[in-house]
């Protein structure tokens, strides 16, 4: 029979244990799928999470009432802030009807969380079915001038919405999603950006508004394509990682086109075309119902 007392070494914890920082923009009728987004988060992830929830005036009550409903449990593991939807150049109402309601506030990251040293933004519509902590460690991957990372827009350029039809530069052969972006701000915040109308390079609030004049006539898919502008002019900056950690319709409504999700599985789903709510895609629906139902 093994001795029992045998000595275990101690695990010393030399600094405070890290916090992720997760941010998401709430506009409109989005309560009930940012919370399910939040609800995803924080099943399956290890490490504590800190909420960053910008919130149109009339949810952000909304969000407090829920979010102290929870079980201490839960409670437990998050902590979270709430801030007003706020736009630190140009026209706020311009910036706000950008494609997604009150998306292009996720421009502004760097410029209004100046205590945060790095974040992953989603859109409402994404759901975690592994670790954030999984995808939070690729920001030790990042090689010295990369500073924020994204997957393809689509995996096949020949069905690809940038390859066949954007009016604008953009990133790759592809272009980039940004409804998953994870962000280096304090590197965002330091860098100067290359870009077409200037030669000396611009700094990340500095950029947004020009940009903005230059493209806006230009553009469809609002602060992504904006995004996906400045990456086209830095590429040096952004990491790809693979489409299963921003897995969407649009990677089987063809067939079967992100390898990734099929070796190792989906990381992070990512519900766009508003298919958690109708049964154009059932699988993704059964699975925001279930996460929502916890």
């Amino acid at each position: 029979k093994p001795p029992s007392n045998v000595a275990r070494p101690l695990i010393k914890r030399t600094r405070a244990e890290e916090v992720m920082h997760l941010a998401v923009v709430a506009c409109g009728n989005r309560l009930d799928e940012t919370l399910t987004m939040v609800k995803s988060a924080l099943l399956f992830s290890l490490k504590g999470i800190k909420f960053h929830i910008f919130a149109e005036d009339p949810l952000a009550p909304q969000f407090k009432e829920r979010l102290n409903q929870w079980p201490r449990s839960v409670s437990a593991k998050f902590q979270y802030s709430i801030y007003p939807i706020t736009f630190s150049v140009g026209n706020a109402d311009e910036w706000k009807k950008l494609f997604k309601p009150c998306a292009a506030q996720r421009l502004f990251l760097p410029v209004i969380l100046k205590d945060v040293d790095s974040l992953l933004y989603v859109d409402t519509d994404v759901l975690f079915l592994r670790p954030m902590d999984d995808i939070w460690s690729l920001l030790k991957s990042f090689n010295s001038t990369q500073l924020a990372a994204m997957a393809p827009e689509h995996e096949v350029p020949k069905i690809g919405w940038y390859s066949r039809f954007a009016r604008h530069p953009f990133y790759g052969v592809t272009g980039v999603n940004s409804g998953v972006m994870l962000m280096n701000l304090t590197r965002i915040r330091s860098t100067m950006f290359k870009n077409s109308m200037i030669p000396s390079g611009l700094s990340w609030e500095d950029l947004l508004h020009p940009l903005y004049q230059k493209y806006k006539n230009h553009i469809t898919w609002g602060d992504q394509d904006l995004l996906n502008i400045i990456f086209h002019y830095n590429p040096e900056c952004l990491f790809i990682f693979p489409c299963q950690w921003n897995y969407r319709p649009d990677h089987c409504m063809y067939g079967s086109n992100c390898k990734g999700a099929e070796e190792e599985g989906v990381s992070i789903l990512h519900g766009n075309r508003g298919v958690y709510h109708d049964d154009k895609q059932p699988a993704f629906k059964v699975v925001y119902d279930a996460i929502r139902d916890v």
